[in-house]
């Protein structure tokens, strides 16, 4: 079992900013990527950031936060950060982390974490 811990979430006002973290603990196989999602009330959920788990470390972000957020990881301590800078009310969301799996070929599983609220207001 694989478990995701997030942490990092908050309020801050706009222009400020955060560093979330997900750790994962239990056994992790087949890992190719790690990234964040968020989710606005109101709105489906986004796609922020995502980072492949080879030694690239290729990163892509949504159009909105580029240039402003940055995701990166630490292999050794199974953890993957969202550095959150300039932020802005429309960031307000929860952010969930996730670790995509390789299962077989043709077939990738998701873990998830719980979920950490991020308040952008004055």
């Amino acid at each position: 079992q694989v478990q995701l811990v997030e942490s990092g979430g908050g309020l801050v006002q706009p222009g400020g900013s955060l560093r979330l973290s997900c750790a994962a603990s239990g056994s992790i196989f087949r890992i190719v990527g790690m990234g964040w999602y968020r989710q606005a009330p109101g709105k489906q959920r986004e796609l922020v950031a995502a980072i492949t788990s080879g030694s690239g470390g290729v990163t892509n972000y949504t159009d909105s936060v580029k240039g402003r957020f940055t995701i990166s990881r630490d292999n050794a301590k199974n953890t993957v950060y969202l550095q959150m800078n300039s932020l802005k009310p429309e960031d307000t969301a929860v952010y969930y982390c996730y670790w995509k799996a390789a299962v077989i070929a043709g077939m990738r599983r998701d873990y998830w974490g719980q979920g950490t609220q991020v308040t952008v207001s004055s």
